[in-house]
């Protein structure tokens, strides 16, 4: 039985880790840490978890629970999990961070884009990013994770093999994204209010999108040199998902059955990366409630560009499923344990 406890367990991506969690028979959660809680039952707050949790919200001590818990998740804002992770709690469990701490390679970088002073950038080297679709065997053998972010995770799976196979100009990238208002998180704030929200789409942090430098690292690291692209995302009125589309000027002549082979070199043996046949389109529905990718493509000739597509949902590939896939890994199971569940739709 892994023992898992949870801090920030509140927020929306915490709350979906508990709904995944517990459908688990190898899993017991043994901490609800919410410091905006304590004390409260958790059930209380989500109710959809009525009868099958009944334990209260605890504080966010991550001392304590490392003497508790195998796992640790903290589903925190930047800043929380690198001021409270030490070289004593690694050494007793593993900690998986949703939050974007040890995400970044470059401390410089972090702080540039996140405005914070990162508080244990001894850690950074040894935290391993956790996307099992590119660093599967690394994950295994880690005490920490860098759980990535929603918009890099379906924006990385999207261009990968096109950039590996060297197909497209990396230099030329740009991402065109959409996510469901649960990306901007379960806090109080005016831009998220359903009038603000409802009938409307926006972009946002345009330019300057503090996940933009996470994308381009992991880009550069598969380009083998920096790289450097135009990210803006959207807020868009539905409760989950992001699609990605992105546009990347092509090397050399390809046909859609080259590109579609590219890809299946690398996502043919991938249980949660679908990628569609040519011709087809991804939508967000099509992934709501579940861990999987899908992933299109479409060339355009008379522009000699490649027009790139993903969707998945960010609460769950976007956030508390790959965190889990990550879990499984480390603990060394079957990776879709737990995460099998099919798309709801309608």
């Amino acid at each position: 039985m892994i023992k898992a406890g949870i801090i920030g367990a509140t927020g929306y991506a915490g709350a979906e880790l508990v709904r995944l969690l517990l459908q688990r028979e190898d899993t017991e959660i043994v901490w609800y840490g919410s410091r905006s809680y304590v004390g409260e039952d958790f059930a209380s707050i989500y109710r959809n978890v009525t009868h099958l949790v009944d334990e209260p919200c605890r504080d966010d001590d991550m001392e304590q629970l490392s003497h508790l818990a195998d796992v640790i998740f903290t589903a925190t804002p930047q800043g929380f999990c690198a001021s409270q992770v030490t070289e004593e709690i690694l050494s007793r469990t593993k900690v998986i961070d949703l939050s974007a701490d040890f995400r970044i390679k470059d401390v410089n970088i972090y702080e540039q884009w996140y405005k914070l002073k990162h508080p244990s950038p001894q850690f950074l080297q040894e935290a391993v990013y956790g996307l099992p679709e590119i660093n599967r065997e690394s994950i295994r053998g880690a005490r920490l994770i860098a759980n990535p972010g929603c918009y890099p995770t379906c924006s990385f799976l999207t261009l990968y093999p096109m950039v590996k196979e060297g197909l497209v100009d990396p230099d030329t990238l740009i991402i065109d994204a959409k996510s469901g208002t649960s990306g901007a998180g379960r806090g109080a704030k005016v831009p998220s209010l359903y009038c603000e929200v409802n009938e409307s789409m926006k972009p946002y942090g345009v330019a300057s999108h503090r996940h933009t430098p996470e994308i381009e690292e992991q880009l550069s690291c598969v380009a083998d040199r920096p790289v450097t692209l135009s990210f803006t995302p959207h807020l868009v009125p539905m409760n989950r998902g992001i699609l990605v589309t992105a546009y990347g000027t092509l090397t050399r002549s390809v046909t859609p059955e080259e590109v579609k082979a590219a890809y299946d070199k690398y996502y043919a043996d991938e249980y949660f990366v679908r990628v569609m046949n040519p011709g087809m389109v991804p939508q967000t529905r099509w992934v709501e409630g579940s861990n999987f990718a899908d992933i299109a493509f479409q060339t355009d000739p008379r522009t000699n560009r490649l027009v790139m597509m993903g969707a998945i949902d960010n609460m769950v590939k976007g956030a508390a499923g790959q965190a889990m896939q990550n879990m499984n890994l480390m603990f060394g199971l079957p990776e879709n344990t737990g995460l099998k569940q099919i798309p709801v739709f309608p």
